[in-house]
């Protein structure tokens, strides 16, 4: 009788100060009543000793789960780590992952992190930690086995598309810093500002980058969103501020709660209203990334090159409950100036934002792009070391910055703002010759030679670096 007691004085309390939420039906008390006795038969039958607390948990953990894949239920370990995140500081390997399709998915590498260096990449499926499969796993779960104390380490099994066989990677925690952003000036002073997420100083260090650089003859400026995840949302209100006009709507919320529609608009008067502006992003640029890039498209204020964004475009807020735990929810729906909002349809076809100028990277690029340095390679000056660097057979190209630099150098930044089809017409692509498609079968069976050997040395070797040979 102990678990209906139990589950009794929660329904009560519940129904008392909740009758908003639980109607007083039939189909309400029916379905109540079955999730009491699945609880008792239970408590009295299951194989080892139950506790109440732990089966109730257990049910407001999976609820949830059913909601949408950003709704979780924190316990008071998760929530505590939830807000130290916040802070700035915390022992892991440095991923951003949520929930896709009932998958485990990394949202984003956090730059600068054992993950990031490992190679791991957005929309990389997380199928084992540490040899415990992630199927039916949560979230917040998946936090707790990969957060430890920095020097401990970490095997996380990836399923990658385009990828045939699972990656492995073992990897050493560190304390993981956030920084915000950094700031660069390019050839043709072309100012290039790197955001990794939005935080409530984002807005005021970018203001304040953006000054430096105009102290330095800045010309044109180059936002890179590529892999930033996300934040606050008054920080992407903000930095919208610094380039459209006064009064502008930058975006607006709405859900079943009247309470939760709001409208976000700029308050004060642009710093630079004509500044030509390019925004890149890819499939790791989510929530207030999004908010920038589909509003900077919506006004016709920037041009967008790269892949199509994550496709975040929900509000979620945290409920603090009691003992410490605490509730995610999903309130509402982010919608652009347009009316858009960015979220995926139901077929998964289209999501996020897509680019005026798309520049589709492939997994392998991407891959090598995050193995490489984070600072932007400089063309133009005259540094023999930087120049070997970049003859190396392992460097690629950054297509979609080298893109944006191209079209600033040109001139043509306001133009294919207007008309982005203009883009292909003078840059059509150059159709694949016999020559080129023999070069490149051969190419590709040499590649396939060269990994099928280190394959085989790698597995004979020990992993090194929090990494093994197969995720380089």
């Amino acid at each position: 009788m102990k678990i209906k007691k139990f589950i009794a004085l929660i329904l009560t309390v519940s129904f008392i100060f909740s009758s908003n939420i639980f109607a007083a039906s039939d189909e309400t008390y029916d379905t109540l009543k079955m999730m009491v006795d699945i609880m008792e038969i239970v408590d009295k039958y299951y194989v080892d000793e139950t506790k109440p607390k732990d089966l109730v948990t257990g049910a407001i953990r999976g609820m949830v789960q059913t909601l949408d894949p950003y709704s979780q239920f924190m316990d008071e370990k998760a929530y505590k780590e939830m807000k130290t995140e916040t802070q700035g500081s915390f022992g892991g390997v440095g991923l951003r992952i949520t929930m896709q399709d009932n998958i485990l998915t990394v949202l984003t590498p956090i730059p600068d992190t054992p993950a990031y260096f490992a190679g791991i990449l957005p929309d990389d499926k997380i199928i084992k930690i540490d040899d415990k499969s992630t199927e039916g796993m949560s979230s917040d779960e998946a936090v707790k086995l990969m957060r430890g104390n920095p020097g401990t380490k970490v095997k996380l099994t990836i399923s990658r598309k385009g990828v045939k066989d699972e990656l492995e990677f073992v990897i050493k925690r560190k304390t993981i810093k956030i920084e915000s952003v950094k700031k660069q000036m390019l050839e043709d002073n072309i100012g290039y500002i790197q955001l990794y997420e939005f935080n409530a100083q984002s807005a005021a260090d970018m203001a304040k980058m953006l000054k430096e650089l105009s102290k330095d003859k800045m010309k044109a400026l180059i936002l890179d969103l590529r892999n930033n995840p996300g934040g606050l949302l008054d920080a992407a209100v903000n930095i919208c501020e610094l380039f459209i006009k006064q009064d502008s709507l930058v975006v607006s919320t709405r859900g079943r709660d009247k309470a939760n529609e709001q409208f976000y608009s700029t308050k004060n008067k642009p710093t630079y209203p004509d500044l030509p502006f390019i925004i890149l992003i890819n499939r790791g640029s989510a929530s207030a990334s999004e908010i920038v890039s589909g509003t900077m498209q919506d006004y016709k204020r920037a041009l967008i090159i790269g892949n199509n964004s994550f496709g975040k475009g929900s509000v979620q807020t945290i409920v603090p409950l009691t003992d410490g735990n605490a509730l995610r929810l999903t309130i509402a729906k982010y919608y652009l100036p347009s009316g858009r909002n960015i979220l995926k349809d139901k077929d998964n076809k289209k999501r996020g934002v897509t680019p005026d100028i798309f520049i589709d990277v492939t997994p392998e690029i991407e891959g090598k792009l995050y193995i490489q340095s984070q600072t932007v390679k400089i063309k133009g000056k005259n540094d023999k070391k930087k120049e070997a660097e970049e003859k190396a057979e392992d460097k690629v190209e950054d297509e979609i910055l080298n893109t944006a630099i191209a079209v600033i150098k040109a001139g043509k930044v306001e133009e294919y703002i207007k008309n982005p089809s203009k883009y292909l017409k003078d840059n059509p692509k150059k159709e694949e010759t016999s020559e080129d498609k023999d070069k490149n079968k051969d190419k590709e069976n040499k590649t396939s030679q060269v990994k099928d050997t280190v394959k085989k040395v790698s597995d004979k070797k020990e992993l090194k670096n929090g990494k093994t040979e197969k995720g380089k």
